[in-house]
């Protein structure tokens, strides 16, 4: 774990808690490669919430019997269970044990994803798209887990693969979500989530291990509901802020009383004895650019999952159209998950090699890099898929970085509230990059017969904002102060070697 100078604390280091001693002293599960192989499928099903109704976002207003503006909280209200769940969820798990935690989180998508296909009226499928957001406090809580309960050379490798499922659930669930939609109806899309959710249940039943917190805690009640109320304010400003109106009463307070909450809530969670979030571990400096770098990659993220598919399904009668279908688009998307999954063997061993500063950075700018590409090349679909792609690999390299470098820097007894925290971030990216594109794409507009389009220079102002908000994360992450790869340390404390300093990151 690295100390606050960037290099690696050793377990005789005084920054080493009883702990962090005792976390390391238990056992590790009997079958790791399967309880690997849980974690990963049970939290790719609860990312795939992410993009599960996205494919019938124009035609939900006519399913429900709702408004445009109604039915648009079907997509915000994921997203708001979720970013609330992931750090609460973090906690619980540090304090009742993180098992308990994965079933009944699998189980909450499980009676979400049941409430939605059963309904047809608004408010039960906004509550159960609420329970699914929630449910995907599942993910970070696997992260944190799957470095315990695997030996040392499987754990870059694991928190790797399980880390880039939340971008891979998010891509692949555009395809899948577009052809079940196209071929069946909308309740078999949440049917479908509800047979995974019980498969969930009981894959981290049978397979996944109990073990017991190192440390006894309370839960944080008071700050648990003041930071909802004040995330929840924030999020929901951003994200209808283009619907409301930016100057509009409604997205101005919800977006200042919501931060004015976060500072109240802020000022009691340093004077608690057990609070949420440790904000004082929060805020040492490789933890904080990590967060950061989560928010502007996060940004990037989504940038593309809503700019590509809208340039891909514009009408090839417009002179820039490409004339796909909604689910040719999500074909056209679904390599880039795919790449993402394929480079999480390669960045567990650039993390082994590099560490996860460099290995942060490199994932930032090859995501920028997708950008820059997509920039310049868009007359045909084919370039779309490959800009995705290398914007995808990027993001693989870089959610794959992002948990390591945070759990190397928090105490163990701590770790799901800290990747809880960092999944937020991503998210809180995601909602702000739906606004910002939002706003480009409905300021930059052409008149076709009796419709307004977005003009051709919006979509690559789009993908030019997303190319700097990754390049700024790539230079916020090299801020982080150099630490030592595992490599490193090994022969710097073989008794065969004499001791080297720290190479280069």
């Amino acid at each position: 774990m690295p100390g606050s100078d960037g290099g690696l604390v050793t377990a005789a280091s005084p920054t080493r808690t009883a702990n962090d001693d005792a976390t390391d002293a238990l056992p590790r599960a009997k079958h790791p490669a399967i309880a690997v192989g849980v974690l990963g499928f049970s939290s790719l099903c609860a990312a795939l919430m992410q993009s599960l109704v996205i494919p019938i976002q124009p035609e939900l207003p006519r399913i429900l019997e709702t408004s445009p503006s109604n039915a648009a909280w079907v997509v915000t209200a994921t997203l708001l269970g979720g970013a609330v769940a992931m750090p609460v969820a973090g906690r619980l798990a540090d304090i009742k044990g993180k098992k308990p935690v994965l079933v009944v989180s699998a189980i909450i998508l499980l009676l979400g994803s049941l409430l939605c296909a059963l309904s047809t009226t608004l408010l039960p499928v906004l509550i159960g798209r609420v329970l699914q957001g929630i449910a995907m406090g599942y993910i970070p809580v696997a992260i944190s887990y799957v470095g315990e309960l695997v030996p040392p050379r499987m754990k870059n490798a694991s928190v790797a693969g399980i880390s880039a499922t939340l971008g891979v659930g998010g891509a692949l669930g555009l395809p899948l979500a577009a052809w079940i939609a196209e071929e069946f109806n909308w309740q078999a899309l949440f049917a479908l989530s509800a047979v995974l959710a019980a498969v969930m249940v009981a894959l981290t039943i049978a397979c996944i291990p109990h073990r017991s917190p190192t440390r006894t805690a309370q839960l944080d009640v008071v700050g648990a509901i003041g930071f909802a109320i004040g995330v929840v304010a924030v999020l929901v400003g951003v994200s209808k802020g283009n619907d409301w109106g930016w100057a509009s009463p409604a997205t101005l307070a919800s977006i200042i009383g919501g931060a004015i909450v976060l500072v109240v809530w802020g000022a009691y969670e340093l004077r608690h004895s057990e609070p949420l979030v440790d904000l004082r571990a929060t805020a040492r400096r490789p933890v904080l650019l990590t967060n950061i770098a989560a928010l502007l990659i996060g940004f990037g993220m989504m940038a593309q999952s809503i700019v590509v598919p809208q340039l891909l399904e514009t009408p090839a009668s417009i002179d820039y159209g490409l004339g796909q279908t909604m689910l040719e688009a999500g074909l056209w998307m679904a390599p880039g998950g795919l790449m993402m999954l394929a480079f999480s063997p390669i960045s567990s061993r650039m993390l082994t090699r590099l560490g996860g500063r460099t290995t942060l950075a490199i994932g930032a700018t090859v995501h920028g890099g997708g950008y820059v590409f997509a920039f310049f090349l868009t007359s045909a679909p084919w370039q779309l898929m490959v800009a995705s792609c290398i914007a995808c690999a990027g993001v693989g390299i870089g959610y794959a970085a992002m948990p390591t470098l945070v759990m190397q820097n928090s105490p163990s007894s701590e770790a799901g509230a800290a990747v809880g925290v960092n999944s937020l971030m991503r998210s809180m990216g995601t909602t702000v990059a739906g606004a910002v594109m939002a706003i480009v794409l409905t300021s930059q507009t052409m008149p076709v017969g009796n419709a307004v389009v977005p003009a051709e220079s919006a979509f690559t102002t789009c993908f030019a904002i997303g190319a700097a908000a990754a390049l700024a994360g790539a230079a916020i992450v090299l801020c982080i102060r150099r630490q030592k790869t595992p490599d490193a340390v090994a022969k710097a404390t073989s008794p065969e070697t004499e001791p080297a300093p720290a190479p280069a990151d």
